[in-house]
C-alpha cells in the first residue's frame, strides 16, 4: 500500500484523557497536522483555550505531556476548535468520546457516539485518499460495524470500504502514564476491511513502538472488553478474600505476599473500590454486545456480573467499617463528621470517572451521616459530580473530624503526620482503604486504625 507523503491531516474528536495525548503525539510527527475537535460546553469548553495556549488541562502528574503539548502548539501542528467543518479535509478522524453505562441494566449510553458519528457523516466527502475513521472509544463488541457504520453511511450517503475506511483501535491508557502507555504498549487494530486496517496500522506505526496486531473490528472490540473483564474478575477475587481475612482476623496483604512468592501466581490487590473509565463498565459492554449482536442473545454471563457486584460493594463495605467504629466509640452517626481523602479514582491524578468516592459518599449519606467533606489535592470543583464539600485545604477538611477514610492513594496521603493531625480532629479514627499504613504505626500515635483486608 502506498501512503501519500504529503501533509496528513488528522482530526481527533474529544479532548479527554485519550484524545489529548494521542493528538499531541501525532502532532509531533513530521508532515502530520492535527486538529482537536471539542464541544464548547460549560463543563469542558474551557479546554479549547487552555490547549491552544500550549498547556495541559490535567491537574495530575502526567510525565512528558505538558512539554509535548507546549511543543506541538508552538510548532503549529496541534490546534483545537469547536468547528466541525474541519472534518471535511481530514485524512484521518479519530473518535475519542465517552461511552458510559447507566441505568439498572447498565446499558451503554451512546448519545455522544451517535452525535459524533452523524456529524462526521454530514461532513464526509468522496476524496482521494479516502478518509479513514477510527473508533478509539471503548464500545460493546459489534458496535463499530452495527452502530457506527450505519450512521456514517446513512448521514453521508457513502459506503464504508468504497468511499471511506472504518476501523476500531483501543487505547490501554491510565492517568499518570498516558504517553508511556500509548507509545510503549502493544496495540490491537480492527479493520472493517483490510485496506482500512492497513491505513490505521500505518498511522499508529508513527507513534507506537510495540507490536501492532491487525484483526477485524469485532475481534478488537472483544479484546478490549474481555481484557478489562479479566482484570475486574481478578480484583473481585482479591476483594472477597480481603473481606474473608477481616472476618478471620488475618491480614490479606501478608497472605497475598505469601501466595505470590510462587512465580506463576499473581493475586491482585484489594481496596476500597474500583473506578475509572474502563473496569466499571467494560464487563457490561461485553454483556450488551453479546445480547445485542451475538447469536445467543438470551445468554447471561454470570461470572463477570458477580465480579462487578463484588467490586461495586467495596465502597459500601468501607462505610460499614466507619459506622461500626463510630458505634463502638459511642459517637452519634447523625452528628459525625466524616472526611474522605481522595476524589479521583487513581492516585496522583484528577480523573474522577466512576470514582469509588461517589459511592462512599452516597453510602454514608444513606446511613444518616450528613457532614461529609472530601479532600483532594488535584481534582477541580467543576469536575466533581457531588453536592458535598470538596476542598484542597487539608487542615480545613480534617478540622473537627470524627473519621478519616482514605480512598485514593495520592502521594500526599502517604506521608500523613498523625501526631500533627491529632489536635485538629475531634476523634482520631482512620480507615485505610488502600493499605498505605501499618496498623502499629498509626495506633502508636493514639489513633484507632482499620483497613480493608486487615483483621484486628
Amino acid at each position: 500500500m502506498t501512503i501519500s507523503e504529503s501533509k496528513t491531516k488528522i482530526c481527533v474528536i474529544g479532548m479527554g484523557y485519550v484524545g489529548i495525548p494521542i493528538a499531541a503525539l501525532l502532532a509531533e510527527v513530521d508532515n502530520f497536522e492535527v486538529f482537536g475537535l471539542q464541544r464548547k460546553s460549560k463543563r469542558s469548553g474551557w479546554k479549547i483555550e487552555v490547549l491552544n495556549s500550549g498547556k495541559s488541562p490535567f491537574e495530575g502528574n502526567e510525565p512528558g505531556l505538558d512539554e509535548l503539548i507546549s511543543k506541538v502548539a508552538k510548532k503549529g501542528t496541534f490546534k483545537v476548535t469547536d468547528d466541525p467543518s474541519i472534518l471535511e479535509d481530514a485524512d484521518y478522524i479519530l473518535i475519542d468520546v465517552q461511552t458510559p453505562t447507566d441505568g439498572p441494566n447498565r446499558q451503554p449510553q451512546y448519545s455522544s457516539l451517535r452525535s459524533v458519528s452523524e456529524s462526521i457523516g454530514k461532513h464526509l466527502k468522496k476524496r482521494d485518499p479516502k478518509t479513514t475513521i477510527i473508533v478509539e472509544s471503548t464500545v460493546a463488541p459489534g458496535t463499530t460495524e452495527n452502530f457506527v457504520r450505519p450512521i456514517l453511511e446513512e448521514s453521508s450517503g457513502l459506503k464504508a470500504g468504497e468511499d471511506f475506511y472504518l476501523a476500531f483501535s483501543y487505547e490501554r491508557v491510565m492517568p499518570g502514564r498516558l504517553i508511556d502507555f500509548i507509545v510503549n504498549m502493544p496495540r490491537v487494530i480492527g479493520g472493517s476491511d483490510p485496506e482500512g486496517a492497513e491505513r490505521a496500522r500505518w498511522l499508529y506505526s508513527h507513534i507506537v513502538t510495540k507490536e501492532l496486531s491487525v484483526t477485524d473490528c469485532t475481534t478488537a472490540e472483544l479484546s478490549k472488553t474481555i481484557e478489562n473483564a479479566y482484570r475486574d474478575v481478578n480484583i473481585a477475587f482479591a476483594n472477597e478474600m480481603a473481606v474473608i481475612c477481616e472476618a478471620m482476623g488475618s491480614n490479606v496483604y501478608e497472605i497475598r505476599e505469601l501466595i505470590n512468592k510462587r512465580h506463576d501466581r499473581h493475586m491482585h490487590i484489594p481496596g476500597a473500590g474500583v473506578g475509572g473509565h474502563c473496569l466499571p463498565k467494560d464487563s457490561w459492554l461485553l454483556r450488551f454486545g453479546l445480547q445485542t449482536y451475538g447469536s445467543n442473545r438470551s445468554m447471561e454471563p454470570e461470572f463477570i456480573a458477580l465480579a462487578r457486584r463484588i467490586n461495586d460493594h467495596m465502597p459500601d463495605h468501607i462505610t460499614s467499617i466507619a459506622c461500626r467504629l463510630l458505634a463502638t466509640e459511642e459517637i452519634s452517626i447523625i452528628n459525625a463528621k466524616v472526611v474522605v481523602l481522595g476524589a479521583a479514582y487513581l492516585e496522583n491524578s484528577d480523573d474522577t470517572r466512576n470514582t469509588p468516592t461517589y459511592t462512599v459518599i452516597s453510602s454514608l449519606q444513606g446511613r444518616g451521616i450528613g457532614d461529609i467533606v472530601v479532600h483532594d489535592p488535584y481534582v477541580r470543583q467543576d469536575e466533581f459530580d457531588s453536592d458535598v464539600t470538596l476542598t484542597r485545604d487539608f487542615e480545613e477538611a480534617v478540622k473537627d473530624a470524627d473519621v478519616l477514610i482514605l480512598v485514593t492513594k495520592h502521594k500526599e496521603y502517604t506521608t500523613l503526620d498523625f501526631e500533627a493531625i491529632t489536635p485538629l480532629v475531634k476523634n482520631p479514627i482512620f480507615i485505610d482503604g488502600r493499605n498505605v499504613f501499618e496498623r502499629k504505626d498509626v495506633e502508636s500515635k493514639g489513633w484507632k486504625y482499620e483497613s480493608v483486608g486487615k483483621g484486628n
